[in-house]
């Protein structure tokens, strides 16, 4: 039995193969191994099962659930080859059996005569697929009458297996744009294909065609197969799906999780994010839900744990927690210069050469820039290289500085002039985002905060008003220590990464994540003191370690996560808790971040209505 399932297996890692590299990113497809599918089928197909088998408590039940079972159609409409029918129809063969002995059971206890034989069992054709590619269809058919032969011999049954089913159920199609078959459940893994991946994976005609005929835009692959799935599905229906974990967050969950829930969907098992163990390099969510059922669940598990109900960030909550914008909140977060060039970035012999020159103040133009990596893996916690920065600046006005416009007409116009965009190619010695809103709020301050736009965790350094921020770095616009001191907490960095993306399984930083956090109302002047105090011990105590053993934040926080450095730790729990007194929550709240979500959105919502006239705003 175990060389067969591996060879099943093994049939499906050579699909891959001799799809090739190219033709399996182009289709999106990827094996997914057996302990992920099950995250799957068992919640849809075998948990519901078993337990209408277990429920059955008369012969007549138990011979109507035979009549239903006979009836179960199971679709996957991303079907590859396989993989996830083959495990579908093994568990229900299995159920078969389990129903068959419940019914036995029911019998004798009623002291009917056994039935002889088996009249009908569960038919393969019950198993339907869709798949673009005719050659994972002939593999997929394979699959299941190797399935079915399995399903025999380890069950026993005197069920015949050839001639061989007839499998067209299982057809050639892109799922998008064809009907799709009656079903009872579905299931599957549908394409990974990101938003700025799919035009140059997909083309330029298929991006319009989604766009056209689902109407929610250019979203992540995934996402069109949820929505699509959730429509076909009748009232009672279950389906599963493993997906990107973007579908979770931003405008794809908007389009998705979203437009599930708000049309009778509810979600009763998921996985928010996980490594995905095959050869594509993302994370996953597993995401299973049910339409409009008769009667609401009352069991859900998240990330293997039960909660009190799944909301569409797949976060345990019965309802979505929905912060808005604060107006106090604008203008005091930004994120970084996209250079559009490489040319742009200079070595630091390149910068000393050109700010030592006299025939104009470079340092105007010439400064150091810092990106994600400078606050993550710098010791000295600073910019390692140095950017042309022209700003809005005309060209008449840019020509003040000859040197540093000549590198830039050198090494940066002769790619902008052959860009796209008119911008790149006329306005070529500006950035091709120059953020002057972001050097506006900065640039009177003595210093600012910056964080890395995505990293692990999400932590705040100092910086002076003369660095250019990259993109890879979230600004804020703060000189003071408690607004650091704010920043810094966990109270702060929770919130923002609930509300971030991610790319696999760190966090991007958002604009959202900024502009909803409502900050302390009216801090006592002696919490507010007591704050400033230990976000300058924290900054100070940083930068002595990482001076002193020539490591970067990362890894001064690796080690402090595994006992290390305890100083510092101790430092940001007293931060913690300043900030949660800051906030008037009893002390136990700083270190329960299920309550700190909940009093923050309740606090979002007192401002944004208009019921806390008195919060001031960030700072």
């Amino acid at each position: 039995m175990r060389l067969r399932l591996e060879a099943c297996r093994a049939a499906h890692l050579w699909l891959e193969g001799a799809l090739g590299r190219e033709s399996q990113w182009a289709l999106g497809a990827h094996y997914t191994h057996e302990v992920d599918i099950q995250k799957v089928v068992r919640p849809t197909i075998v948990e519901p099962w078993r337990e209408r088998i277990d429920d059955a408590t008369t012969t007549a039940q138990a011979q109507q659930l035979q009549n239903e079972l006979l009836n179960y159609v199971v679709l996957d409409p991303a079907c590859g080859s396989g993989n996830f029918l083959y495990v579908a129809y093994r568990e229900l063969r299995r159920l078969e059996k389990r129903l068959h002995d419940r019914e036995r059971e029911l019998r004798k206890r009623r002291g009917i005569k056994d039935q002889v034989a088996l009249s009908a069992f569960f038919p393969l054709t019950n198993i339907r697929g869709i798949e673009i590619n005719q050659f994972a269809v002939a593999l997929a058919r394979v699959t299941l009458w190797m399935a079915h032969k399995l399903a025999v011999d380890e069950l026993d049954l005197t069920e015949a297996t050839l001639p061989l089913e007839d499998l067209s159920g299982i057809q050639v199609g892109d799922a998008l744009k064809i009907t799709w078959p009656r079903s009872s459940v579905i299931i599957g893994n549908p394409p990974y294909h990101g938003t700025k991946m799919m035009r140059a994976e997909l083309g330029d005609a298929y991006l319009e065609f989604l766009r056209d005929d689902y109407g929610i835009g250019v979203k992540d692959h995934c996402v069109y197969w949820l929505r699509r799935a959730h429509d076909h599905l009748k009232p009672g229906q279950r389906a599963g799906m493993v997906a990107t974990n973007s579908v979770a967050e931003g405008k794809n969950r908007e389009a998705g999780l979203d437009y599930i829930v708000a049309n009778d969907g509810i979600i009763t098992n998921a996985v928010r994010s996980q490594v995905w163990p095959g050869t594509a390099n993302v994370h996953v969510s597993i995401v299973d839900w049910i339409k409009a059922p008769s009667t609401t669940p009352n069991n859900f598990i998240l990330d293997a744990q039960e909660v009190v109900g799944i909301t569409s960030e797949l976060r345990a909550g019965t309802a979505r927690s929905n912060p808005v914008a604060l107006a106090a909140n604008i203008g005091k977060q930004f994120f970084g210069v996209v250079p559009g060039g490489k040319g742009f970035i200079l070595s630091e012999n390149e910068a000393r050469e050109l700010l030592a020159r006299k025939d104009a103040d470079y340092a105007t133009v010439i400064r150091p820039y810092l990106i994600g990596d400078d606050i993550t893996k710098n010791p000295k916690l600073a910019p390692s290289r140095w950017i042309i920065a022209f700003g809005e600046m005309p060209l008449e006005d840019a020509e003040r500085w000859p040197a540093a416009l000549q590198i830039v007409r050198e090494r940066v116009k002769p790619m902008r002039d052959r860009h796209k965009k008119s911008r790149e190619r006329t306005q070529w010695w500006k950035h091709s985002r120059s953020v002057p809103d972001l050097f506006g709020a900065v640039g009177p301050l003595p210093r600012f905060v910056a964080c890395p736009a995505q990293s692990k965790r999400v932590t705040m350094i100092w910086c002076l008003p003369h660095w250019c921020p990259g993109n890879t770095t979230s600004v804020f616009a703060f000189a003071d220590d408690y607004a650091f001191g704010v920043l810094s907490s966990r109270i702060h960095t929770r919130w923002a990464t609930a509300r971030s993306t991610h790319l696999k399984s760190d966090p991007r930083y958002t604009v959202h994540s900024f502009a909803t956090f409502p900050w302390p109302v009216t801090p006592p002047e002696s919490t507010h003191a007591e704050i400033e105090q230990l976000a300058r011990a924290i900054d100070g105590e940083r930068r002595t370690i990482c001076s002193e053993r020539e490591i970067g934040l990362t890894t001064l926080y690796n080690a402090v996560e595994e006992g290390a450095h305890a100083t510092l730790r101790d430092l940001h729990l007293q931060l913690d808790k300043a900030v949660s007194t800051a906030y008037g929550w009893p002390l136990s709240v700083a270190s329960d971040p299920g309550e700190q979500e909940s009093r923050l959105c309740e606090l979002n919502r007192e401002i944004a209505t208009g019921e806390r006239p008195d919060y001031q705003g960030p700072g």
